[in-house]
């Protein structure tokens, strides 16, 4: 009896103090005033927004009709869009475009940054070219590579052509089977110097007196890299795949300017034919139901990167 009173006691004491928090917010009640502004606007800007476009999702809204004259039809725009082929093309396409963008970005940029972090000749130049593309703005650069990739003026076919390895320039950005490669060739290019500064902050933390220990013991480099730096990288590596999947699921510039989501849907994504369908084709009501969805799927994407940040700040304390 005494022992399960013990752990009564203990769970009642776990608990979180209902009260004692509402007197904690009470007495602290003029520092809330001060953030009650930032709060309101959050409210408007965020919040409603957020509100009105799952209330939209539940309605039909016809161009021919005004918004307020929409019609109430339930969870059939969500029905209507996992029925439909182009969803499944356009979320195969995201898919593709997220994984392969992600990726490749982290890889290239782990590998330029473990090459940076030795001293060489000539480092801090390198060190500057590598990230103009991340601090190009990302419309100019995708003005840039339609540019390049033109099937008529593009250099790139001009080069292949002059050194006969074509016929004639290829149709990089006009073709169903080469579009999306093609834009994710320019988000790698964009993307992978974030990778490469996050992973170089990384490798500053790395203690060098583990290195001289695992070099004295006669690991090799690759020995070193895995048992030694990989391990020290891990959570940063795990808040930069999730920063980048975020940001690439989100991707809106660069497919749209370089190709509006053709030929045929073989470049839009999400993000491209949501925008398409409300403010191309007016379909409010469908393009709030596919916005539902992708809040939803950024907000696990959120989820695991809260966690790995609080997991990193637990891990901090304890030490």
């Amino acid at each position: 009896m005494t022992i399960l009173t013990g752990k009564a006691e203990a769970r009642r004491r776990l608990q979180p103090d209902r009260a004692g928090a509402l007197r904690k917010i009470w007495e602290r009640r003029a520092d809330y005033a001060y953030v009650l502004p930032a709060l309101a606007v959050m409210l408007i800007v965020i919040a409603y927004p957020i509100y009105y476009t799952i209330e939209l999702s539940f309605f039909n809204t016809p161009p021919a009709l005004q918004l307020r004259d929409k019609i109430f039809v339930g969870f059939d725009n969500y029905i209507a869009i996992l029925t439909s082929p182009v969803f499944w093309t356009v979320t195969w396409n995201t898919l593709t475009w997220t994984l392969a963008s992600t990726l490749i970005a982290f890889v290239l940029g782990f590998a330029c940054a473990l090459a940076l972090n030795r001293d060489f000749v000539g480092r801090g130049v390198l060190r500057a070219v590598l990230i103009i593309p991340w601090v190009i703005s990302a419309v100019a650069a995708s003005y840039i590579w339609k540019w390049i990739y033109h099937s008529d003026f593009g250099i790139i076919g001009a080069v292949l052509v002059g050194l006969g390895w074509a016929d004639r320039p290829p149709n990089f950005i006009d073709s169903v089977g080469t579009v999306l490669p093609s834009l994710i060739v320019v988000n790698i290019w964009r993307e992978f110097p974030f990778a490469m500064i996050m992973m170089m902050a990384g490798l500053q933390t790395v203690p060098d007196q583990l290195l001289r220990a695992a070099k004295v013991d006669g690991a090799n480099a690759w020995q070193r890299f895995w048992h030694v730096t990989f391990p020290h990288l891990r959570n940063v590596s795990t808040v930069t795949i999730l920063l980048l999947a975020v940001a690439n699921f989100n991707s809106f510039i660069i497919p749209w300017i370089m190709t509006g989501g053709g030929p045929s849907n073989a470049s839009h994504i999400w993000i491209t034919h949501i925008y398409e369908l409300a403010f191309g084709r007016q379909r409010w009501g469908v393009a709030s139901a596919y916005s539902v969805l992708l809040f939803l799927i950024l907000m696990a994407l959120g989820y695991f990167y809260v966690r790995a940040l609080t997991g990193n700040e637990q891990k901090d304390g304890s030490k």
